[in-house]
C-alpha cells in the first residue's frame, strides 16, 4: 500500500473513532499531497509524499518553537502530537554513526578530496539517504569530513 493509499485509510479510520485531531491533520496532509498532484498534474511517488511530510513535520517544528516562546502550552500540546503522528508515516531516522558511514563511503566512491567536491558528495548523498536524514544534518557531516 502507498503511503498516499495509507493516509487515506488512516483518515476513514480517525472519522470512525471520531479524532478530530488525527482526522484533521491528515486531511491537511492529504491537501497538501492532492494540490502539488493537480498542480503538476502527475501521480505523486512515495518518495514526493515523504517530502511533502518533511516539509510538514519542518513548519510544525517551527511552529512548535514559537508557540514555546511564548508560553502557549495548549498550542505546544497540539503541535507536538501532530508532529508525532507526522513523523510515524516517515522512515525512521537514520543515527550520528550511520549518517557518517554513508557519507565516508559516498566520499570514497566520488574520490572527493576538499570542499570544491561537497556539491557531488551532497548530490549523491541526497539520493542514497533520500528522507532519512534533514539536508541541514547531511550538510554539516560532509563539511566537517572534507575540511
Amino acid at each position: 500500500m502507498s503511503l498516499k493509499d495509507r493516509i487515506k485509510n488512516d483518515i476513514k479510520e480517525a472519522m470512525r473513532a471520531k479524532d478530530t485531531q488525527k482526522r484533521d491533520t491528515l486531511r491537511n496532509l492529504s491537501a497538501a499531497i492532492k494540490q502539488i498532484e493537480v498542480d503538476e498534474r502527475r501521480e505523486l511517488s512515495d518518495a514526493d509524499v515523504e517530502k511533502i511530510l518533511q516539509k510538514y513535520v519542518k513548519q510544525r517544528e517551527d511552529a512548535l518553537s514559537q508557540f514555546k516562546e511564548v508560553g502557549r502550552d495548549d498550542l505546544v500540546a497540539k503541535e507536538e502530537a501532530e508532529l508525532k503522528l507526522v513523523r510515524s508515516y516517515l522512515p525512521e531516522p537514520l543515527s550520528d554513526e550511520e549518517l557518517e558511514n554513508i557519507i565516508k563511503e559516498i566520499i570514497e566512491q566520488t574520490g572527493a578530496s576538499s570542499m570544491k567536491d561537497m556539491g557531488r558528495v551532497m548530490k549523491e548523498a541526497r539520493d542514497a539517504i533520500g528522507s532519512r536524514a534533514d539536508g541541514g544534518r547531511i550538510s554539516a557531516l560532509v563539511k566537517k569530513l572534507l575540511s
